[in-house]
């Protein structure tokens, strides 16, 4: 949780402060950078649940962050999506889509994206509801279980959602890069070293797909399928499901802190700008160290004068006891005590 907060924190910072106005991929990766920061922040509740198998934050913590959790899976989907489908036009179609290619356009795609996922939030808020459950002797408070009513309206939302927020966007990623890939490789070796950054992009766009959220949405499938009684279960495999839905959830919450890989190696502009910040912090440190040594010498030099000064004052008052001070060297001598 404190890395994702960290790196998620420092990429919208960056992408706020140092690379406006954004181009239209910063403008999808500084909406995915929010989007994995809302979750981040959420992280801790669901860290504290399953290390305790008990939830005393009440039903409206339950819900909200149910709801973050899906906002944020779907969401980062999507912006992928969104990442994807305007590399593929940038390479595959130079021209015929370069009116599409703009901030602005760029902008109110971010505003539809996130109208849907926080529309889509809501279904799952009403189904996230922290509930009592008898544990052996005791009853406790459950949360992110809430899921009795597969029978009913749930899983064809559950449908509505994996097809939209999911299976989409990743089967427009699969074909995206396999068609950009083709296009590169028929590119001439500058081209082809030009586009290294694009690649890099599309790569681990792909990669994060497979890695954190396809493991999830296959299973939550499959248990939805056995729960709603479209499918018979002839091996009893619903508990055995519900636990691995559970190690899953772990792997899809790992993409809030992968996501920083794609700001950092797909985007020129961010390099370079974390490279300038870590030299500022480095020179500021060095700075810091001359100035200390530049203050410890001036203090050392004010004390000797005052020592100096000192030792002429009590040789000044010696001389005026013995009365060998005349009245020209007296008074140059307290000129310069005065110093």
């Amino acid at each position: 949780m404190p890395l994702g907060v960290i790196l998620n924190g420092v990429s919208l910072f960056v992408f706020l402060r140092w690379l406006r106005p954004l181009s239209v991929v910063g403008t999808f990766l500084c909406n995915l950078a929010l989007s994995d920061l809302l979750f981040s922040l959420s992280l801790p509740l669901r860290i504290y649940y399953y290390a305790n198998n008990y939830w005393p934050f009440g039903s409206f913590l339950c819900r909200l962050s149910g709801s973050i959790f899906h906002i944020n899976m779907y969401g980062s989907c999507l912006f992928l999506f969104c990442i994807n489908v305007d590399r593929y036009m940038a390479i595959v179609h130079p021209l015929r889509f370069r009116h599409l290619r703009r901030p602005k356009v760029a902008r109110l795609t971010c505003l539809c994206v996130w109208l849907v996922i926080i529309s889509g939030s809501v279904p799952a808020a009403m189904v996230h509801d922290s509930k009592d459950c008898w544990n052996g002797q005791e009853i406790v408070h459950r949360c992110f279980e809430g899921l009795s009513s597969w029978g009913g309206i749930l899983f064809p939302l559950l449908l509505v959602a994996e097809v939209i927020g999911f299976l989409l966007p990743l089967s427009a990623v699969v074909y995206g890069s396999s068609h950009v890939f083709f296009e590169l490789c028929r590119a001439a070796e500058g081209g082809a070293k030009r586009h290294r950054k694009t690649i890099r992009l599309l790569v681990l766009n792909l990669s994060i797909f497979l890695f954190c959220f396809v493991p999830y949405n296959s299973t939550l499938v499959g248990y939805g399928l056995l729960r709603s009684g479209l499918v018979h279960d002839r091996w009893d495999s619903k508990s055995t499901l519900k636990k691995i839905i559970s190690i899953t959830v772990l792997l899809a919450s790992t993409n809030c802190a992968l996501d920083p890989l794609v700001y950092y190696f797909s985007t020129e502009g961010f390099q370079k700008t974390i490279s300038q910040i870590v030299r500022l912090s480095k020179s500021s440190k060095e700075k810091k160290g001359s100035t200390q040594t530049k203050d410890i010498y001036v203090a050392s030099d004010q004390n000797s004068k005052k020592d100096l000064k000192n030792s002429e004052k009590k040789l000044l008052d010696e001389k005026t006891k013995l009365g060998i001070t005349n009245g020209s060297e007296k008074k140059r001598m307290i000129e310069e005590s005065e110093i």
